[in-house]
């Protein structure tokens, strides 16, 4: 993924999602209509239940108190816990012992943290540290109980005065213990111009937990005051904003170190930020069993490409085609057929308009939709005969997401469950423009529950929107893979496993995030500055079957 994230896993039992699929297939047809959302919907929450719950800001302050008073340890305890989880991090980082160091801290808990970092960082050899202490007017318990440990220790001290202006700053290194997760205004006054003052300075910045001035969760100003960090080691869980791209201005990586939270009563909460994992893939994906054959994997049909652009329709098919569908057909213009027929040649073909006319769309188990068709009048007459169908295994893309755009009533036509995928562009042309990613991602909850739909929006990191108004977020991922016809890879994956009996949720979190780790997988392996699209095919089938091995 394209930051690092170590993150305490929680022990789940075997579920047998096969059989919970084969039983909603049986009942599909029985079901009053009026009655299938409700089925899709308890099915989502069951194919949901092992993510990991990611916790706002409040739900962070009651999972400290909860573990405090139901695990035997004081909250001085855990906030040693949390000091040494950062400790071993930064020295991974910063091994030079003799680096300057200085460590702004507030007088609250996050404040108490960077007392005791201080403390532990002294006890390994960290000899040239300074602690600054903000003037707030109040402090913490477990703050004041760091602060006598300090004193101890001979760690220069200062205490800044907002009558004194700023003191000179010689360090390296500032550790950026001053606010912590509790943020809920903007700042202002002097600690506005102390975080000001200290972005000037371009020092290389640690947060604890997040960076001061960044909300946990809700809209980011950018115009707002943050410490800017070149890392933010936040525990036990990714704060939910770190994934919205607003928070670029914030910090440039970020990861999650465990501190000893009560994890089943983190997974307990309830909430609709949720973290997909390598966990929940090895649960989705289903090895094939023996005596299957071409048919037990079903047949996708991708509807893409026109005259001058036959490599999306190229791309989604051969993704689709690596992802496992027995059969895959492509229906595209007569001017592609060698192109297709020299690429893959596994790929069927149909060629449009000719073979429109007599084509018996039920017989695809999934159907993708839009990759370079092209805004025209044949495209719009397509995406009415495919939704006329009302099949649950269809995505949307591309052209298709604008032909929307411009008919905005043929949402209401969309089958339950359709998947599309837009990117911020396509999203705001069909729902109208945003100012923020956090309000983008409440209306994608309000579409997605009018319309009975899955919203994978895309960006680094990709979020999943169900009509339940769950969010799943994928973390795979990374800038090399800011390259025209990544989308096209992504959909034809989605077909792929949509065509394979997958439910719709399971193909989106599936697809997204094989996607992202074979980009990561070539970042890593390969040094790959940029990515070609064809590349992350080329290595799928072997990333598919390495999460349907079993461990």
């Amino acid at each position: 993924m394209g930051q690092s994230l170590l993150i305490c896993k929680t022990a789940v039992s075997e579920r047998n999602y096969s059989s919970l699929e084969e039983n909603s297939k049986d009942l599909k047809n029985t079901i009053p209509s009026k009655l299938k959302k409700i089925r899709f919907r308890i099915l989502c929450f069951f194919l949901i239940l092992i993510m990991l719950n990611l916790l706002t800001s409040r739900q962070i302050r009651e999972t400290d108190a909860y573990t405090i008073s139901h695990n035997a340890m004081s909250s001085l305890d855990l906030m040693e816990s949390a000091s040494h989880a950062f400790v071993r991090e930064f020295k991974l980082r910063i091994s030079n012992r003799d680096e300057t160091i200085s460590i702004y801290c507030g007088t609250g808990n996050n404040g108490g943290d960077g007392l005791a970092i201080a403390r532990l960082l002294k006890e390994e050899g960290y000899d040239r540290l300074s602690v600054k202490i903000l003037p707030f007017a109040r402090s913490t318990p477990d703050f004041r109980a760091n602060l006598k440990r300090l004193h101890l220790t001979g760690i220069p001290l200062i205490e800044l005065s907002e009558s004194k202006g700023f003191p000179e700053e010689q360090a390296v290194i500032i550790i950026d213990a001053i606010l912590g997760a509790g943020l809920n205004k903007p700042l202002e006054g002097w600690l506005k111009s102390l975080i000001d003052h200290l972005n000037k300075l371009q020092k290389r910045v640690f947060a604890v937990d997040i960076p001061s001035g960044l909300p946990s969760e809700g809209i980011i100003d950018p115009g707002e005051s943050i410490l800017k960090a070149e890392l933010a080691i936040s525990f036990q869980r990714p704060k939910i904003n770190f994934f919205f791209p607003e928070s670029a201005k914030a910090l440039d990586q970020f990861m999650v170190v465990p501190i000893g939270l009560d994890e089943n009563y983190i997974q307990g909460l309830p909430g609709n930020w949720k973290l997909i994992s390598d966990q929940d893939i090895r649960q989705y994906l289903k090895p094939r069993k023996r005596f299957s054959h071409k048919g037990s994997y079903g047949h996708a049909l991708i509807i893409a490409g026109n005259t001058a652009t036959m490599g999306a329709a190229l791309l989604c098919a051969d993704a689709c085609l690596h992802s496992g569908a027995g059969l895959t057909t492509a229906c595209i213009p007569q001017s592609g057929l060698t192109a297709l027929n020299t690429r893959s040649p596994e790929i069927m073909a149909l060629v449009r308009p000719e073979a429109w006319s007599e084509m018996d769309l039920d017989k695809y188990n999934s159907i993708a939709l839009g990759p370079g068709l092209g805004r025209v009048p044949e495209t719009e007459k397509i995406l009415k005969s495919v939704l006329a169908l009302k099949t649950s295994g269809l995505v949307l893309d591309a052209d298709a997401l604008n032909i929307l755009s411009d008919k905005p009533d043929l949402l209401k036509s969309l089958p339950g469950m359709t998947i599309l995928t837009p990117h911020l562009k396509e999203f705001d042309r069909m729902f109208g423009d945003h100012s923020s990613w956090w309000d983008r991602l409440e209306t994608a909850r309000s579409k997605a529950r009018e319309f009975n739909l899955v919203i994978l929006l895309k960006n680094q990191y990709s979020f999943i929107v169900l009509p339940d108004g769950d969010t799943l977020i994928n973390p795979t991922g990374n800038p090399a893979m800011a390259v025209g016809g990544m989308g096209d890879i992504l959909t034809g994956m989605i077909a792929g496993f949509l065509a394979q009996s997958y439910q719709p949720v399971q193909a989106a979190v599936l697809a997204s995030y094989i996607h992202g780790k074979a980009g990561d997988e070539l970042h890593r392996t390969k040094g790959m500055f940029s990515i070609p699209p064809r590349y992350i095919t080329a290595i799928l089938a072997e990333i598919i079957n390495r999460y349907s091995t079993p461990e």
